[in-house]
């Protein structure tokens, strides 16, 4: 639809239409944009009660930031691929990117939870998301693949052509940020460096003089 529209809104707005006169799109497009609109107001109470799960879970507010900060950056890999299969972002990509938000949300719990778990078994926070990064990167992997791989047989059909699109390029970019994004933040937030595995053992003091 938007397409249609783009390839006649040029003519059309050439019109000279008489005082008094004007027009405007219905039917399909006004029903997309109305649909568009409706999505809104729930959105802030599912963000809300999102972060509310985050911070009950981790006792926190940085596992939250860090997700905060990684969800938005899927919008490149979006962009890149719909621009690449030169397809609008229409209602079902935004339904697409919504879906997408879950995904990513999911991949960044589960390595975090990993992460968490190991410091609570007295790892430190350094070797913690390092190993929970290494670790988790083949469920991760294996989770996106499937998807997107089940989401190509949509890309034959005009109405789930943006969905899938919007799936496929931005779960496969989000992967890559949930391996390498999620873990600097991580580190950066807690403000952790290598030098944090462990301070070295204070050497032996040298025994003194033997006595009779």
């Amino acid at each position: 639809m938007p397409a249609l529209i783009d390839s006649v809104q040029e003519q059309l707005d050439a019109v000279e239409l008489p005082a008094g006169y004007r027009w405007t799109w219905s039917g399909e497009w006004e029903d997309t944009l109305d649909s568009q609109v409706a999505l809104i107001p729930g959105l802030v109470p599912a963000f809300a009660v999102m972060a509310f799960i985050f911070v009950y879970l981790y006792n926190g507010f940085r596992p939250l930031i860090i997700i905060v900060l990684t969800l938005p950056l899927v919008i490149v890999g979006i962009t890149a691929g719909l621009l690449a299969f030169d397809a609008p972002f229409g209602f079902m990509a935004l339904l697409g990117a919504m879906s997408l938000a879950g995904m990513m949300s999911k991949n960044i719990i589960v390595l975090l939870d990993e992460a968490e778990g190991q410091v609570k078994d007295g790892t430190p926070r350094y070797d913690a998301i390092v190993s929970a990064a290494l670790s988790r990167l083949r469920p991760v992997l294996l989770a996106a693949g499937t998807t997107v791989l089940g989401v190509i047989p949509l890309l034959q059909d005009v109405f789930w052509v943006g969905m899938a699109i919007t799936i496929m390029a931005g779960l496969t970019f989000g992967t890559a940020l949930t391996m390498v994004i999620v873990p600097t933040l991580y580190a950066t937030l807690y403000r952790l460096k290598p030098t944090d595995q462990g301070e070295p053992a204070a050497p032996a003091a040298p025994a003194g003089p033997a006595t009779a």
